[in-house]
């Protein structure tokens, strides 16, 4: 069973190109479901197969999640990780039936993401400079660069040397899927970059091999719970310790892009999103800036406001 757990991987991996961190999370769900149907089949006296692992089984499966207080969220993501795997099997012939047959995912209310205001963005972003260490130098410039592209912190870190270009104010960035993007950035996030790498970076790295862009003091590339712990101290410092997570300047860059009248295709594109549907979660956020335009423009609420 785990064997076919093992051979979906490495198709998400392979064949889907999907990232680390995706296919981490369909492992960890898949793994426990393996565990319960191990479980099962033992209690049984079945044969261990995923042959053997039925529709009733499942809806056991999702009734003992329930019952251990897994919030819907994570119920309806082991589902869709469930409903992928059994495709899966079912394509390459290894099972008959499908145990998710006519089981739908649980609804999930769509949850705002964090955002903060421009004058908390630049609170944040401004932290480092009150260090003199060469760190903060390279902090400002992650938090900058953040900022200005709306990049995830995946993608972040996962930037080497030539992929940003200082002069012209653009960066590369690789997304879901290892699908490439250019993201203009304003020029004083371009800047900080620039200065990190001629004065910061070089005292860092000791190999010419290493490639990434951002780098902890070791020289090694600085990874996604580096970053993290970096954003968190800075926001502990200013109060802002319980709203800020990893994706939050992304998501203020989203809400305060569309605040300043970006249209919803740009800032799909600037965010990479495959989907128009996931960048419109932003426009919930925006209602201060729709009732603006709406009172400036609408003719009848232009002649109330003026009484």
């Amino acid at each position: 069973m785990r064997e076919d757990i093992d051979s979906f991987l490495n198709y998400l991996r392979v064949e889907k190109g999907f990232s680390t961190n995706t296919t981490s999370a369909y492992a960890n769900d898949l793994n426990q479901l393996a565990t319960f149907a191990e479980d099962t089949a033992s209690k049984n006296g079945k044969r261990l197969t995923w042959n053997a692992f039925d529709r009733p089984e499942m809806l056991s499966y999702l009734l003992n999640l329930k019952e251990r207080g897994y919030a819907v969220t994570t119920v309806a993501r082991k589902v869709a990780a469930a409903k992928s795997f059994f495709g899966f099997l079912i394509a390459e012939g290894k099972i008959k039936a499908d145990p998710m047959a006519n089981i739908s995912s649980p609804k999930v209310g769509k949850a705002l993401p964090d955002t903060l205001t421009v004058s908390q963005v630049r609170l944040l972003i401004d932290q480092p400079a009150k260090s003199q260490a060469p760190e903060a130098k390279r902090d400002r410039a992650m938090l900058e660069l953040l900022y200005a592209s709306g990049m995830r912190v995946s993608e972040l870190v996962g930037l080497n040397l030539g992929d940003i270009d200082t002069k012209n104010g653009f960066v590369r960035p690789f997304g879901k899927g290892k699908k490439e993007r250019m993201v203009p950035v304003y020029p004083q996030a371009a800047q900080s970059v620039e200065i990190y790498t001629k004065e910061v970076r070089p005292q860092f790295v000791h190999s010419t091999d290493e490639k990434a862009l951002f780098v902890n003091q070791r020289g090694d590339r600085l990874t996604r719970q580096g970053l993290w712990q970096i954003l968190k101290g800075y926001a502990k410092v200013i109060g802002l310790e319980k709203q800020v997570k990893p994706h939050t300047l992304r998501h203020s860059f989203a809400t305060h892009m569309l605040n300043g009248g970006a249209d919803l295709r740009s800032v799909q594109e600037l965010l990479g999103h495959a989907n128009i549907s996931t960048t419109q979660i932003y426009t919930h956020l925006t209602s201060d800036h729709i009732r603006q335009a709406y009172d400036k423009a609408h003719p009848r609420a232009r002649q109330a406001g003026a009484g």
